[in-house]
């Protein structure tokens, strides 16, 4: 690390660990001990993708859920990430495969010595869905064929619209067949009620969650895209309990009184940026203390505001308790910005721009992740032309350090706000 660059570290240090920071540690351990000790007293196993309908899981007993993708994004930001895919590359798996399988693959077949938490407990089931990533119904079927473990999946249609009755219908379809297999493997009848309540507890977590995004319209933003990268953990992986509502709702409080306090992540806030694609996990420490130095804020992403959303939207899709659960939750399929058309793209980061008084967007094009880059190129043309702010693209991978050159990437993010600095100017 060069002189410049270990100043700019120390310029931009930010504030020291917040409770909601020390709560969220808490909470993260307590799942990985709790998955642990549940799965070797004989519960039920289910790894499920993240935007898979866990929630119906919730309608059985002694049934715990293991995210993949979490484990493979927590082993990237604690710099295991390269070890465990290394791992998967040398038992022959291509490194031009996602990093999020690579990391999995090489912690479950080359030994999880270097995982955060040891691994994950073997499954039972397998739940993938095509929502947000197909290459997981291939990653998902290794180990269906490797271990032996049923795999169901659920096939999302594409978004380009408000989502229709038949789309509706045809998701309520799989996840009936996702309920007759669990009780055929399980031994239960599923209890609706239950999955009532799972529900009611992810749209009243999802409620806070939006609270707290809002803080980022404060000028200066009350957070950076990389706390709310931090923070839509306990979401992805705990999202049905009722723990996680008491997190959000502190988690919006405690924001809102830093704001009222003046305390800001970024206090003297010159350049507000959006940022579109996934977190570059092994980053997130050097490249939040860089942007701060240089008074740069992430104030957005379309990764975590896409949350409690539909179709484009900003605004949170809220479920009504009479409704049945299942509609929403296949109506909720239509949040993941991955199988939106053009236009839903355009429309989403159009809101979180005008919303969030952004002054330019960085892409991030994922080396690792085709679905959320392919578009990326034509986004960055329209909003250029129709909005008029300046965009860059930049080459990540969300999980292998490997695949990302630092002192490039902010070559490309400096002359981005020489480029604001000389339109405020002019």
């Amino acid at each position: 690390m060069n002189a410049e660059h270990s100043n700019l570290e120390r310029k931009g240090a930010r504030r020291r660990k917040t409770p909601s920071a020390e709560r969220l540690s808490k909470l993260l351990k307590q799942h990985y001990h709790e998955l642990a000790m549940a799965a070797k007293d004989g519960a039920f196993v289910v790894w499920a993708s993240i935007c898979a309908p866990v929630e119906i899981l919730a309608g059985f007993e002694n049934v715990v859920v293991a995210i993949p993708e979490n484990h493979a994004a927590m082993s990237a930001s604690k710099g295991a990430g390269v070890p465990l895919a290394k791992k998967a590359e040398n038992l022959g798996y291509s490194m031009d495969i996602c990093s999020y399988a690579r990391i999995d693959l090489g912690t479950e077949f080359g030994g999880a010595c270097d995982s955060p938490v040891g691994g994950l407990p073997k499954p039972n089931l397998l739940l993938s869905d095509t929502n947000n990533c197909s290459l997981l119904v291939k990653w998902f079927d290794v180990y269906h064929r490797k271990l032996g473990t049923p795999h169901a999946i659920i096939d999302a249609p594409f978004c380009y619209e408000p989502q229709a009755p038949a789309d509706t219908s045809f998701l309520v379809g799989q996840f009936q067949n996702l309920i007759a297999k669990m009780e055929q493997l399980t031994g239960q009848e599923c209890d609706i009620e239950k999955v009532r309540d799972a529900v009611k507890n992810m749209n009243e977590a999802t409620r806070y969650w939006k609270e707290y995004l809002q803080c980022a319209e404060h000028e200066p933003s009350g957070l950076t895209a990389f706390d709310t990268f931090a923070q839509m953990a306990p979401f992805v992986v705990m999202r049905t309990q009722p723990d996680i509502v008491e997190h959000y709702k502190l988690l919006a409080r405690e924001t809102l009184e830093n704001m009222e306090n003046g305390i800001f992540p970024v206090p003297n806030e010159r350049y507000r940026l959006l940022w579109d694609n996934i977190a570059p996990w092994h980053q997130l420490r050097s490249m939040s203390t860089r942007l701060a130095a240089m008074d740069a804020n992430l104030v957005h992403a379309t990764y975590t505001s896409c949350i409690g959303t539909i179709e484009g939207g900003f605004e949170h899709y809220p479920y009504e308790g009479n409704t049945d659960p299942l509609e929403y939750l296949a109506r909720i399929q239509n949040f993941s910005v991955c199988p939106y058309g053009l236009e839903l793209r355009f429309k989403a980061m159009r809101q979180i721009i005008e919303k969030m008084s952004i002054d330019a967007v960085i892409f991030a094009s994922n080396r690792s992740c085709k679905v959320y880059s392919l578009m990326q190129l034509d986004l960055k043309e329209k909003i250029s032309e129709t909005l008029g702010i300046p965009t860059i693209l930049i080459d990540v991978d969300h999980a292998d350090v490997r695949k990302y050159n630092e002192e490039g990437v902010f070559l490309r993010i400096e002359s981005l706000l020489e480029m604001l600095d000389a339109g405020r100017q002019g």
